[in-house]
């Protein structure tokens, strides 16, 4: 795989975005629209005590991606309600074309006390094109299992020929890597099929492997189908210390598979990396992969977790 970074897209401080939200625009994710390209993404407001709410907004540009055509004025989804999965956030959000309808799986997460927060994957339904979506349910349809102990989060959903595929991660602990310092969390990335996109059969099995170590954070699968081949990239990090030091911070993964049962990770083969400097030499994180204008786009995160935006890269192969 060999990437062509075209810089940074879009830098939420530069636009008004609903819900008072300032800055973050992570995790973008799109939706081919017959006259546009919608991405998606979570941004983040203050409440009134001065923690953070995620909310999800959206942008739209033009097919070759090279124009903005507007960003949203309203979320799509509120908030979930007191106590639910997602009472303080949704990132990230993945949307999935499915006949006249378009199905979106939510990361929603919630605070917690011994530890920063959970999370669960749920899912709305839009009516609409992806302009507003509708809660399948108050609660998840995928969260913590006998496996899974915490942390069930980050899903891509596609479909492939009678089944819906999801990869998503789960938390196999939290630990205190310093006595200093709040526990940190680790997760790895998962697998799961379902017939009809509400229910669905899993196993609670790693599916890439560490590079790291065995502490080693994975984080957000994204799948496409080339030539035959299925190709995930994913971020993954240190579980300690990524905050203070760049070098732990998040990377690009990439692995391949031609049965989407075994995957064989090969990130020297990912074709990009940070750069030396400006906006994504610290870090990158949050792939999403799509095809549009006969062409296939990353779309990424850079520095700071996407506080100033998200980046776009053109793959280059024949």
């Amino acid at each position: 795989m060999k990437w062509k970074k075209l810089g940074k897209l879009f830098d939420p401080t530069a636009h008004s975005l609903p819900n008072r939200c300032v800055e973050f625009a992570q995790s973008p994710q799109t939706l081919v629209l017959q006259e546009r390209v919608r991405v998606y993404f979570s941004t983040r407001e203050r409440d009134s005590v001065g923690k953070y709410l995620s909310h999800v907004a959206y942008a739209d540009f033009s097919h070759d991606m090279s124009r903005l055509l507007g960003v949203s004025t309203k979320t799509v989804l509120p908030l979930g309600g007191l106590g639910c999965f997602d009472e303080h956030g949704i990132f990230p959000i993945n949307v999935l074309k499915d006949r006249d309808r378009v199905l979106a799986y939510t990361t929603g997460w919630n605070r917690k006390v011994s530890v920063s927060a959970d999370a669960a994957i749920g899912l709305a339904i839009s009516h609409d094109g992806g302009a507003t979506f509708q809660r399948y349910g108050t609660g998840p349809v995928m969260a913590a299992s006998l496996h899974e102990p915490c942390l069930v989060a980050d899903a891509f959903v596609q479909r492939y020929g009678e089944l819906f595929h999801m990869w998503y991660i789960y938390g196999t602990k939290w630990q205190k890597f310093s006595e200093t310092e709040a526990p940190d969390r680790v997760y790895k990335i998962a697998h799961a099929t379902s017939s009809d996109g509400i229910d669905w059969q899993r196993d609670g099995q790693q599916i890439i492997s560490d590079r790291l170590n065995a502490d080693e954070c994975q984080a957000l699968p994204t799948v496409i189908l080339i030539d035959g081949v299925y190709h995930m990239y994913f971020c993954y990090r240190q579980a300690y210390g990524f905050r203070q030091d760049s070098n732990r911070g998040y990377r690009l993964g990439y692995a391949r598979s031609i049965d989407l049962e075994n995957w064989v990770r090969d990130d020297s083969a990912a074709g990009i990396d940070v750069s030396v400097e400006g906006w994504d030499s610290q870090m990158q994180c949050y792939p999403h992969l799509f095809q549009s204008n006969g062409k296939v786009y990353l779309l990424y995160n850079g520095n700071e977790f996407g506080r100033h935006g998200f980046g776009l890269a053109v793959l280059e192969n024949d």
